[in-house]
Parts: structure tokens; sequence; C-alpha cells
């Protein structure tokens, strides 16, 4: 099988998981459901995934699906502070609007007690690709401090998207994610600007 028509595969499963998932809840939706829905085979489903419960740590998937459609829309003309928290207001209103927040505190308890793979890390996710590509061309542009490495700004940058992600999470979703961090995310980023 190719790797495209793999990653199409595993993508239709995922997609159909967390739509399901935010429709009629996590634990009333079947495997069976599924695979229904994302028009595949029960033989395809556990050749990716060992159960539903494995699907929790596939919403780093969503999102870096999001933001191969958010880089498409990214304006050339836009400073790279701008991009970084455009990308930002978009992903959180995708967030309000797509996943379930039941889900996503599900999703990043078992990223602190897992011993595996932790996908909201993965330097190799398209995440902090696009990340690294804009802070890098914020600093060549004079837009972004030469005081912190590109990683350092990266990692700052992913881990106060992260820390009102958990914040969203342990309020129960009572105040829209997307509206304070329209407001928080210039303040938590003031020290990467020039």
């Amino acid at each position: 099988m190719s790797k495209k028509r793999e990653r199409n595969t595993k993508g239709k499963i995922i997609n159909a998981a967390w739509d399901l998932f935010y429709e009629q809840g996590y634990d009333d939706t079947t495997v069976e459901e599924i695979i229904e829905k994302s028009g595949t085979s029960k033989g395809s489903f556990y050749h990716y995934f060992e159960g539903k419960d494995a699907l929790l740590g596939s919403l780093s998937y969503i999102f870096d699906e999001e933001y191969e459609r958010l880089q498409d829309t990214l304006n050339d003309k836009m400073s790279s502070f701008d991009k970084l928290l455009y990308l930002n207001s978009e992903l959180f209103s995708m967030i309000e609007d797509r996943i379930d927040i039941d889900l996503l505190t599900r999703l990043y308890s078992t990223q602190l007690i897992t011993k595996g793979e932790k996908h909201l890390l993965d330097s190799k996710r398209l995440y902090y690709k696009l990340l690294r590509k804009i802070v890098s061309e914020g600093q060549k542009a004079n837009e972004l401090t030469l005081d912190m490495t590109v990683n350092e700004i990266v990692k700052l940058y992913a881990m106060c998207e992260r820390a009102l992600i958990y914040d969203w999470c342990l309020c129960n979703g009572e105040y829209s994610l997307y509206s304070y961090a329209k407001s928080v995310m210039p303040v938590f980023l003031s020290r990467i600007s020039m």
C-alpha cells in the first residue's frame, strides 16, 4: 500500500472518529460506527489502532490537518508575529467548534501519564515544522528577537498554547478559548517581538 493511500485511510478513520466523538460522545461511539462512517474496513481500523482508546492520541493529526489547511491561507504581507497569532486564533476557533472538551481533557491526561509516545511533543509534526519556518523567517526579517533560538521561540509558543488549552479544560470550557487567547497570546509572546 502506498504511503499516500495509507495516510488517507488512517486520516479517514481519525476524522470519522473525531466527528462521531463530537456528535455523540466518546463513550457512546463504537468502533463499528467509526468503521462505517470512515468507509474503511475492520482490518484497516485494527491495522492502525489497537482500539478506540488509541484514537485519543490522534488529535494531533487533526490539529496538523488544520495547520496544513491554514498554511495555504497565510498572507505573505503579515509579520511573522501576526502569522503566529493568526494560526493560534484559527486553531482555537476550530477546537471550540469541533473538539469535545471532555475528549481534549482526556487527551491531555493521557499525554501526562503515558510512558510511550507523546504525540503533542513530536517535533516532526507539521505544527512544529510550520512554526520553525515562520519563526526563522521572522528572525531573518528582524521581526522576531534574535536573543532566543528558533527552537526556544517555538517551544515558548507551543507551551503558551498548551497552557491556554489546559486551563480551558480545567475550567470546563466556561469561557471562550478563542476570545481569551486573542487577548492573552500577544502578552505571552511579547518577548519574541522586535
